[in-house]
């Protein structure tokens, strides 16, 4: 399909810059094609109204590490600023990251990261080059190792924000807890599955009262979630491939509830990718520990997952190309268009939409 088709204008206003608080209290624009309304607003704290009792829902329960850091190069001529964006670990002491300023460092440099004023309980973090790529990737070899050097990341590091955001604004402490989730438990995402930020512990609650379930997997967000899709056709893009896991226990779990007439909703766009790549032709979920590159665009046939609520989404992005598969191009043309003219918040800190499936 050509990648025009999903374009749209968003104003800038319309990004949101910090969460609404308290975060249940965003915006819910319900979705459902064909229906009578096709659109209806609402506010995320009226979600257990608008499910049944049996429908399961699925969150991604991956941690956000503060990934971002800033340090410069030592050693070699005048020092240098460099920005790194840890994106794949590859042993104890060794991360994949992206780094600006690439073409400053040669392959054996030292790069020292973290501001002189900070206190670290390990003095500097060091890390040599040991591999440059293409696009900025960088292979770091850390000083220290293991849980020691998780400690002087997270000491060190910075939330690594959106690009949309980070333009615009620095990230701060607040950010630390903001741009993670109430799921958050197994640590690996350098991106956060934002639709998981609208929950609190009383909607949790509410939903439990209301006889709806809720499950975990996990997908570790890669920054390929933020890449702009610069093909003509979608046939040309190629997906960036995240880690994902679906237990066993959820996996049954699931397959029961849809036998029992349960509907399968998916947390953002991680949870559904996921799903839909554990799923078998006949709709059942298998367990699932591997990497995903699925690409979903309209015309994908959908076995898993009925319903979806997730964020707002970038235009030409494969995250819209997902919910037009989802609800149809057409409709979630609608749905955006009703969304800016009305004041909705776009992107990760952003509102809401809950999207019936076409």
């Amino acid at each position: 399909m050509r990648t025009d088709l999903f374009d749209f204008d968003l104003p800038p206003e319309r990004i949101a810059l910090r969460p609404a608080s308290p975060r249940d209290s965003a915006r819910l624009l319900v979705v459902r094609p064909g229906g009578a309304p096709e659109l209806a607003d609402h506010i995320v704290r009226d979600l257990p109204g608008l499910l049944r009792a049996g429908d399961q829902i699925v969150v991604n329960d991956t941690k956000v590490i503060p990934a971002q850091l800033f340090g410069r190069r030592l050693g070699r001529g005048l020092e240098v600023a460099i920005e790194a964006t840890l994106v794949e670990r590859i042993d104890g002491s060794r991360w994949r990251a992206l780094v600006k300023g690439s073409k400053k460092l040669a392959v054996g440099d030292t790069v020292r990261f973290g501001d002189e004023g900070k206190v670290c309980f390990l003095g500097q973090l060091d890390a040599t080059v040991e591999h440059k790529g293409e696009a900025g990737a960088v292979t770091l070899a850390f000083a220290f190792h293991g849980p020691v050097l998780d400690q002087a990341i997270a000491e060190r590091g910075a939330m690594p924000l959106p690009p949309y955001i980070a333009a615009r604004r620095p990230a701060d402490e607040q950010d630390r807890a903001d741009y993670q989730t109430l799921f958050a438990r197994e640590e690996g995402a350098v991106a956060a599955p934002t639709a998981g930020l609208h929950f609190t512990d009383d909607l949790l609650a509410r939903l439990d009262a209301a006889g709806i379930g809720l499950h975990t997997v996990t997908l570790h967000v890669g920054p390929g979630t933020f890449l702009p899709v610069k093909v003509d056709d979608t046939a040309d893009h190629r997906m960036h491939a995240e880690y994902g896991v679906v237990s066993e226990v959820t996996a049954a779990a699931l397959d029961a509830a849809r036998k029992s007439g349960g509907r399968i909703v998916a947390v953002g766009s991680t949870s559904l990718r996921l799903l839909e790549s554990a799923a078998e032709p006949d709709g059942t979920i298998a367990p699932f520990a591997a990497e995903t590159s699925i690409f979903i665009t309209p015309g994908y046939a959908f076995r898993a997952v009925d319903v979806m609520m997730t964020n707002f989404h970038l235009p030409r992005s494969t995250l819209f190309m997902l919910v037009a598969a989802f609800a149809g191009l057409d409709p979630m043309r609608r749905a955006y268009a009703h969304a800016i003219a009305t004041g909705y918040r776009f992107y990760s800190y952003g509102d809401a939409s809950l999207l019936f499936r076409e």
